[in-house]
């Protein structure tokens, strides 16, 4: 941890309460930091998107009872290395939803600055909100405000449950 400089890891059940904890010791870890502050702000509000994402899609796993153990866990991780911040995700996701997702996060890494700013527009103005009232908007906005492309990875877990881990570059 301390050669990729680690700044904040964590592991385990996520609940309202956590996030809220997690995003003020991450503040108060920035303000100590010697960065500029459009850099602290991006930061953080990258980190505000990815930690709404996971707690969003929390409750779209399955209920069985094989499952519990994994549906309310994540695992967070921000470190720092050349000037650059990197802010791991990784929660457990349904199979059938990985197409979904896989597909999505393909066309917005597949477009630049101004074809991110258009998609989120659009999805703003056909108000296209999900049930849980997040339009979708999550990740276009982390790939905006990174300037990067979004890594990620599915982990299959079992046939039932994968693992998916996203990694977004700061810099």
């Amino acid at each position: 941890m301390e050669e990729e400089n680690v700044i904040l890891s964590f592991k385990g059940i996520i609940t309202a309460d956590l996030l809220t904890s997690v995003l003020h010791l991450m503040e108060a870890k920035m303000e100590t930091m010697d960065e500029a502050p459009r850099t602290r702000k991006r930061v953080f509000s990258i980190l505000v998107e990815c930690l709404q994402n996971i707690y969003h899609h929390l409750d779209d796993n399955p209920t069985e009872a094989d499952f519990e153990a994994h549906n309310r866990s994540a695992v967070v991780l921000i470190s720092k290395v050349n000037n650059q911040f990197l802010i791991r995700t990784g929660n457990c996701i349904n199979i059938p939803k990985i197409m979904e997702l896989k597909e999505r996060l393909d066309m917005i890494n597949s477009l630049d600055k101004d074809g991110l700013r258009e998609m989120y527009q659009t999805s703003l103005s056909e108000a296209a909100m999900s049930p849980k009232a997040t339009a979708g908007l999550g990740m276009i906005d982390i790939a905006r405000k990174s300037g990067n492309k979004l890594d990620y990875e599915f982990l299959e877990i079992d046939t039932k449950i994968g693992f998916f881990c996203l990694n977004i570059l700061i810099d």
